[in-house]
């Protein structure tokens, strides 16, 4: 029912209308005191001990979270366990609301299943999240806080925004992602440079170590690093005790599309996620275990719109996953499906 009548339905309007119109209809919905149990009906999935994942000092019914850029503003993660997911990252939030990038900004390559995004962290702000989080209920789905610096902020005053968000939110999230990696934001590449990076990690850390709980921090990399920039990015999350890592964020590069060309290049800039990742970033997430010898635990995310595509991803080396592209494409009832093959 979704790719064949949902899906066309959404697609006739723009990307970022689809998802403002999606986040106004669960909350709409979800208001309705039926409506989740109903929709769990349909799309959960009866856990199981196989499914369960502990990491990080966490419990995860099963291995699969909605990555960020979803619920930006920590909206509506209570509602994303009736899909069947276990975790949710919230964010990227900034210390201040900005309203990201120009639009148009989302663009949907049909023939690849693939999205190219330059959003830019366009969120309310940490204030509005921290706000939202106060709501939250004891138990539930696990929630990851992707922090990030505003647009506006120089990269030499970045570890400031990054503390910032960090500190504010150090009580309300069960693990942090440090996003650097985001082709969307000027110069942020920048920040996966050592010295930016330790910049950032020395504050965070020693912060964490001064708190009664041990909260999680992991670093998202991209997939467009050298081997020589990954290494030294491993390094460093060695050195300041970083948790594991998001393998990977969205990727400039443009080979081995379908789309013609003349289309893709009238889009412009911005990070491609979807069906062309897929090799890289499972090159990226077996380079990282086989590099840490398994001893850092890695969420795995880039392209997974399969079963296949999800147990491929776990067999490179990845404790977790995330989708976003995938289930844009495939719709909610993927969770299920991957669930069941795990769970075989």
């Amino acid at each position: 029912m979704y790719k064949g009548i949902i899906r066309p339905l959404l697609f006739l309007l723009k990307p970022e209308a689809v998802h403002g119109l999606v986040v106004r209809g669960i909350k709409i919905l979800f208001a309705i005191p039926f409506v989740k149990p109903l929709v769990k009906r349909k799309f959960g999935y009866n856990q199981s001990s196989k499914l369960k994942r502990n990491l990080f000092g966490l419990e995860f019914d099963n291995p699969i979270g909605l990555a960020a850029g979803f619920d930006k503003n920590a909206d509506l993660y209570s509602h994303f366990d009736a899909f069947g997911f276990s975790f949710i990252e919230v964010g990227t939030v900034t210390p201040r609301a900005q309203p990201g990038n120009p639009k148009p900004r989302s663009f949907r390559l049909k023939k690849d299943k693939a999205l190219i995004n330059r959003m830019g962290f366009n969120n309310k702000g940490l204030e509005n999240a921290v706000k939202n989080l106060k709501r939250r209920k004891k138990s539930g789905i696990i929630i990851g806080g992707n922090i990030g610096k505003n647009t506006l902020t120089p990269n030499d005053k970045a570890h400031e925004d990054y503390f910032y968000c960090f500190k504010e939110l150090y009580d309300h999230v069960d693990y942090f992602v440090v996003n650097v990696s985001c082709p969307n934001i000027k110069d942020l590449k920048q920040l996966q440079d050592t010295e930016n990076l330790k910049g950032i990690l020395s504050k965070v850390t020693l912060y964490r170590s001064s708190q009664k709980q041990y909260k999680p921090i992991l670093l998202k990399v991209s997939p467009d690093l050298t081997v020589e920039q990954l290494d030294s990015n491993i390094e460093t999350a060695q050195q300041f005790g970083l948790d594991g890592f998001v393998a990977t964020n969205t990727t400039i590069s443009r080979e081995n599309l379908s789309t013609n060309k003349h289309i893709v290049d009238s889009i412009g800039n911005g990070g491609l996620s979807g069906e062309p990742l897929k090799n890289r970033a499972t090159e990226v997430i077996r380079y990282i275990h086989i590099k840490t010898k398994g001893s850092m635990p890695i969420i795995g995310i880039g392209g997974i719109s399969s079963v296949e595509d999800a147990l491929e991803k776990l067999d490179a080396g990845a404790s977790l996953i995330q989708l976003y592209t995938g289930f844009i494409y495939e719709g909610p009832g993927i969770v299920k499906r991957i669930c069941k093959a795990i769970d075989k």
